[in-house]
């Protein structure tokens, strides 16, 4: 099965597994994948990911996702930046999530960061998603 939108299917992937309380969820690997899971893993929202293969010898990632107190950390992961409606910012322009209380993934020319780290390199780009 193709897909026009790896990141967008593994953030429905992990929002899904969340609301139903899975403790891990399997998506295809890519790089981009797992530059979004390291800066997911960075703020706190997952407990951390794995390489691994499955049946037909594809490359997987499985992503253990962390609750509070039987709650999911992460309580909303929206989409911004879509390969139909790209979304590029500069530094002066990036969204604050929830004033500050949630992160917005921001992919710059230094490479895939929270908008924390980009406001402090001082550079802007594309905004995928927002997490809070």
């Amino acid at each position: 099965m193709s897909v026009n939108d790896p990141i967008g299917d593994m953030l429905t992937r992990i929002r899904n597994a969340s609301m139903r309380g899975k403790s891990s969820v399997v998506t295809p690997a890519s790089k981009v994948r797992r530059w979004v899971l390291d800066v997911l893993q960075s703020e706190g929202y997952i407990r951390g990911y794995n390489d691994t293969t499955n049946e037909r010898g594809l490359p997987e990632i499985e992503i253990e996702l962390k609750y509070f107190d039987g709650l999911p950390v992460i309580r909303e992961l929206r989409r911004v930046s879509t390969p139909g409606r790209r979304v590029y910012t500069g530094v002066k322009e990036l969204p604050q999530v929830r004033q500050g209380l949630g992160v917005a993934i921001v992919s710059t020319p230094r490479g895939v960061m929270s908008d924390a780290q980009a406001r402090s390199a001082n550079v802007g780009g594309e905004v995928l998603c927002t997490v809070f």
